[in-house]
């Protein structure tokens, strides 16, 4: 039987290797992200919308002013049927940040919004849902909770197109 020269046998490797990784490399693991298969991995519905913050002060005010009980209730969510992501455009950092009024809001509750982002963080649904739309943590105002299945986490960021 002939030899092959370790330079040859060096050439013949890379090239098994390379033709291995091309077809079971991390690009066949990174599919293309769809919203079944990030509603698979949450477990929920995840929605969102866009809004203006002056069509929704009330509710978020409410929402910030209720900061206080609903970071308990995040650090006990394990399941939801829906997670809503309102993206307050006008309110994001590109843009200004929050209006006045909700800025001051912000600004009382900055402690528990603080306590709010990183029980967000910690929660692996919440974390999953918000990270499918790129929404960062810091970004996340106030949540809603919308009965016992359901969420509104409201957003000062623009979404990701």
């Amino acid at each position: 039987m002939p030899t092959i020269p370790f330079a040859d046998a060096r050439w013949l490797q890379t090239i098994a290797t390379s033709v291995f990784l091309a077809a079971y490399g991390p690009p066949a693991a990174q599919a293309v992200e769809s919203a079944d298969t990030v509603n698979r991995i949450v477990g929920s519905d995840v929605r969102q919308e866009e809004a203006r913050t002056t069509t929704e002060t009330g509710k978020l005010i409410a929402a910030i002013e209720r900061t206080r009980e609903n970071i308990g209730t995040v650090r006990k969510t394990s399941k939801l049927d829906t997670v809503d992501i309102v993206f307050l455009t006008d309110a994001a950092r590109s843009e200004g940040g929050p209006p006045p009024a909700v800025e001051s809001k912000v600004r009382q509750h900055q402690d528990d919004i603080a306590e709010l982002r990183k029980e967000i963080d910690a929660n692996a649904l919440l974390f999953n849902a918000i990270d499918s739309r790129r929404v960062l943590a810091e970004d996340v105002l106030a949540v809603e909770f919308d009965g016992p299945a359901g969420i509104v986490i409201y957003a000062a960021a623009r979404p990701s197109n």
